[in-house]
């Protein structure tokens, strides 16, 4: 668990480290987005991380 998170904290790191004001464009541009968009992109993500971890189970 405590490998996972780090993994996690590794990969958000890696856009504002890379293109600093690309990923500052991105984020004032999600702030703008509306509850029910914001709600869409949580879950395709969610839906998209459990697939991988399904894929990489698999392999």
């Amino acid at each position: 668990m405590f490998r996972a998170l780090a993994l996690v904290l590794v990969i958000e790191g890696l856009l504002p480290f890379a293109a600093p004001a690309r990923w500052r464009e991105t984020m004032l541009r999600l702030a703008t987005l509306d509850d029910r968009q914001l709600r869409i992109i949580g879950v395709t993500s969610i839906i998209a991380g459990l697939s991988m971890l399904q894929l990489v189970r698999l392999l």
